[in-house]
């Protein structure tokens, strides 16, 4: 059986701070606590339940939490719903929720033991009824899946933006947000429906290449 893993807090802390300031994300020491409990129980639910392959303390914070709080600069500051796809251990979506307490975050998971983290992590992190984990597989159907249309849809799950955006219409509003993470390689394609991408392209700090592609929904066309 696997060991939990201590996470060094003051450590944890100074660096999430410095690291994540230089990405253009500020967190305050509420945030800072709450990344913190996320990673630390993250890592004592994994010596049981298998939720992710990173098992180092110093690769949560890289790979985790810095990793989905490197995209918050390309959310529109009016977003006020955001749907996770393929969220697993809560990522993208439990660090957005943090840093944006204005936004309502719908958590999506089709794998239970994975949906139950989030389920414990919400209830525990005081995140509930603003975030929500739902155990389901999207298939393009939001009405009868019990979900709405979302300002802004992230996923980390998919690695083909093409495969991504035509699951994603369904689930995000006119003139809302699609976001897209990849490798530092990533080219953004040409999406129908889609304007061009705001790209950002960032390092974490284990020196991995990463990029994030923003998108925007085209406006409902004028009926008249």
């Amino acid at each position: 059986m696997v060991r939990a893993v201590l996470v060094d807090k003051p450590r944890f802390l100074q660096r999430l701070r410095s690291d994540a300031a230089s990405l253009g994300v500020r967190v305050s020491p509420d945030v800072g606590e709450g990344l913190f409990w996320l990673s630390s129980e993250l890592l004592r639910w994994n010596a049981k339940v298998n939720l992710t392959a990173i098992l180092d303390p110093n690769e949560v914070l890289d790979k985790h939490i810095l990793d989905s709080l490197a995209v918050a600069p390309l959310l529109d500051a009016s977003a006020r719903t955001l749907l996770d796809v393929g969220s697993g251990a809560g990522f993208p979506g439990l660090p957005l929720a943090l840093v944006r307490p204005d936004l309502e975050v719908w958590l999506v998971d089709a794998v239970a033991k994975k949906v139950g983290f989030l389920k414990h992590a919400v209830a525990s992190l005081g995140l509930a009824p603003r975030v929500r984990a739902v155990h389901a597989s999207l298939q393009g159907a939001p009405s009868s899946e019990g979900l709405s249309p979302a300002d802004v849809a992230i996923s980390r799950a998919f690695r083909d933006v093409r495969r991504w955006a035509g699951l994603a219409s369904a689930y995000v509003r006119p003139g809302g947000q699609l976001l897209a993470m990849g490798g530092g390689g990533l080219e953004p394609p040409v999406l129908d429906g889609w304007g061009a991408p705001d790209v950002r392209r960032y390092a974490l700090p284990s020196g991995d290449g990463r990029t994030a592609l923003a998108y925007r929904r085209s406006a409902a066309p004028d009926p008249r």
